[in-house]
């Protein structure tokens, strides 16, 4: 072999070095990334907030964490959870240093965009039964029609109860449908533009035609629907004033690829990095510094509300681990480091021009650091610092992690937030860092293993 010269020697000294993850990738470590992937899969089937909270904290349990008691003194080594809700969660494994000298938060969300019921949705119009519906977080609207669907969620009665819905899933189980027009009809609805081609109001979702036996009354189908609906549940149809029910896609998790190198799936925004970080927490031991991980809801309308990371919920988490240890919290706060666990947009072959090539992440590519989100100018984005970016290059490189950096779209073009702003403005240091995602937002979103087992031991390099 050919001795290299002084450039290619300078030039492998100096340059940037991004590769693909699975081009020298052993067999061994395919075998840990495949296994890791395969749990993250069986993680997927939970498609709410509420059922992922839950689920979170069964895993939790099972690596010995308990709930939190407000009564009782917690040493380094033991592991405690915050139910914010059951729709968020706070994850803690108490550190040996005080919490005055920081913690290591890892910030994920588990809500996902979605259609959720409106209070009054059920309606009949020309012998069919439908529900009325109100999208949630970014959608494009068109590609949620004529797939076949499934309602999720609860039932909450004034007698306090609280009824858990989920119909669609199982193949011996009826699912639902957006319907669309034939192309033949479609003259008018294709002069729209392609955001307007299926509008808000007519996200509809058929879930009858059967009416009920009787010549008398009227609205036989809806009438039937809401018989079903009281045998199978109890409810009346002013049970859904008090309901919180989402309409998802009635997909299972899927390989993709005849290599299977890709999972299809819905909800991998954020569920891809809330499984990683929460994975790493629970396989934290006896840390220097406090571990904390939470899963947020809300995210997806921008972190609002009681169960959103705008709330206080994790500064009370972190304030009461202080008072318990004698420190002042703000000092913990401003001691803190964090990686806002989200996804990024993936390079896509097939609509590159979005992308300035440089700086997007690539799906095998590891890890995504995103320094700063936003839009226009950097609009709602925390930017983090210069020195902690370098922390976080200095912990991947040393841990051997495949990690890439990513921006979210061309400059004038795109944009998008997190939830690093809320965690920022309690004074932490703060750094996206997750899994890039092809057809992000859509029923079914494409992201590569590796990039998630990578995300998976960026978190547990963190946390320890």
């Amino acid at each position: 072999m050919a001795e290299k010269t002084v450039g290619e020697k300078l030039k492998e000294e100096l340059f940037l070095k991004k590769e693909n993850g699975l081009k020298d990738i052993s067999e061994e470590k395919w075998q840990k990334v495949t296994e890791f992937c395969e749990a993250y899969k069986a993680f997927l089937t939970k498609k709410t907030e509420r059922e992922v909270t839950k689920l979170s904290i069964n895993i939790a349990k099972e690596h010995g964490f308990e709930a939190y008691d407000q009564n009782k003194t917690y040493a380094a080594g033991d592991k405690y959870f915050v139910n914010n809700r059951g729709k968020s969660v706070a994850f803690v494994v108490v550190g040996k240093k005080p919490a005055s000298e920081g913690v290591q938060i890892t910030a994920a969300h588990i809500d996902s965009p979605r259609m959720d019921l409106k209070p009054n949705p059920l309606y009949e119009d020309t012998d069919l039964a439908l529900f009325k519906t109100h999208y949630y977080g970014g959608i494009k609207k068109y590609q949620w029609t004529t797939i076949p669907l499934a309602l999720h969620g609860v039932f909450a009665k004034k007698d306090g109860s609280v009824i858990d819905v989920a119909i669609g899933e199982d193949e011996n189980e009826p699912c639902f449908v957006v319907t669309d027009l034939l192309p033949h009809l479609a003259q008018e609805q294709s002069k729209r533009t392609l955001s307007d081609g299926i509008r808000g109001e007519e996200l509809n979702v058929l879930v009858g035609s059967l009416p009920f036996k009787d010549d008398k009354a009227s609205e036989l189908v809806k009438l039937n629907i809401l018989k079903i609906l009281n045998e199978k549940y109890g409810v009346t149809e002013a049970d859904f004033l008090s309901a919180e029910l989402e309409v998802v896609p009635a997909v299972k998790p899927r390989d993709v690829g005849l290599d299977r190198s890709l999972i299809g799936a819905y909800g991998h925004d954020d569920r891809v990095c809330a499984f990683p970080a929460l994975i790493a927490v629970c396989e934290t031991e006896n840390p220097e510094k406090t571990a904390v991980c939470v899963l947020a809801d809300k995210e997806e309308t921008g972190s609002d509300g009681n169960t959103g990371l705008a709330s206080d919920f994790l500064r009370f988490v972190i304030r009461d681990l202080c008072e318990k240890q004698g420190v002042d919290y703000t000092v913990a706060l401003r001691n803190s480091k964090c990686l806002s666990a989200d996804v990024n947009a993936g390079l896509d072959p097939t609509f590159k021009d979005v992308m300035e090539s440089r700086n997007a992440a690539k799906l095998n590519y590891g890890a995504v650091i995103t320094k700063y989100t936003g839009a226009r100018g950097k609009s709602g984005t925390s930017d983090a610092s210069a020195e902690y970016v370098a922390y976080v290059r200095n912990m991947l490189d040393n841990a051997g992690v495949i990690w890439q950096t990513g921006e979210l779209g061309r400059v004038d073009l795109g944009g998008g937030g997190t939830v690093a702003m809320y965690v920022a403005n309690m004074g932490v240091d703060v750094v996206d860092l997750g899994v890039p995602v092809l057809s992000m937002h859509a029923p079914f979103e494409i992201v590569s293993k590796l990039d998630v087992y990578e995300t998976y031991r960026t978190m547990l390099e963190f946390q320890k």
